[in-house]
């Protein structure tokens, strides 16, 4: 039974791929732009990298818009970066629907907020590492609260249901980075760059039975 990394054209898929690879236990890892494989995948990991616009008209455009839908449904599926935000309703970047499997809206970093607390000016994007706080969830496990995983975004999801924020983080203003509802799993930051604990995230979602 293979682990499924989604190709449309707009995902960090060599260092995704790979680092699933280190913590697959032997199982295959296949990156597909084919419907049909997504289709008999055991589990399905949804990438993006760049702009929300780019990736939603390339998610369309290679048909597997039905796919990531399909195996939202009934898959442990894990998102990552845009492919977290691509799951909202809507993003204010490009002014782009989703796929509306939650509710909520993709916003960008607000300028007049990107101050730390000793007044210094944030960059947006917000680059690098920074502390996650926890929700209890199954891929946490073996994992510090508050352990620090890397990110490169200029969005963020706003507006979340908390029933579904499963992590925190805070640049500027606090948001959600992780969400979490039955079979999805899905992430703002990357957790392929995020040494020890972003593989640990990987391998928890290798082994998740939700």
């Amino acid at each position: 039974m293979s682990i499924v990394v989604i190709d449309y054209g707009m995902g960090n898929l060599r260092s995704v791929s790979k680092a699933l690879e280190h913590v697959a236990g032997g199982k295959p890892v296949i990156v597909t732009a084919d419907p049909a494989v997504v289709a008999t995948a055991e589990r399905v990991v949804f990438p993006g990298q760049g702009a929300m616009p780019d990736c939603m008209r390339e998610l369309e455009a290679r048909g597997l818009r039905g796919a990531v839908l399909q195996a939202a449904q009934d898959k442990p599926f894990l998102g990552i970066c845009v492919g977290e935000q691509m799951l909202f309703e809507h993003s204010e970047e490009g002014d782009v629907a989703g796929l509306g499997i939650f509710p909520g809206e993709v916003k960008r970093f607000p300028a007049e907020k990107m101050v730390d607390r000793d007044g210094a000016r944030l960059k947006v994007p917000h680059m690098g590492w920074n502390k996650v706080s926890q929700t209890p969830h199954a891929l946490w496990s073996g994992i510090a609260d508050r352990s620090r995983f890397y990110f490169v975004h200029s969005y963020c999801v706003q507006h979340v249901d908390p029933v579904l924020t499963t992590g925190t983080c805070d640049y500027g203003i606090p948001f959600t980075c992780a969400v979490g509802r039955d079979n999805i799993f899905a992430v703002q930051f990357h957790p392929e760059k995020s040494a020890r604990d972003g593989l640990q995230l990987l391998k928890n979602f290798v082994e998740w039975r939700p």
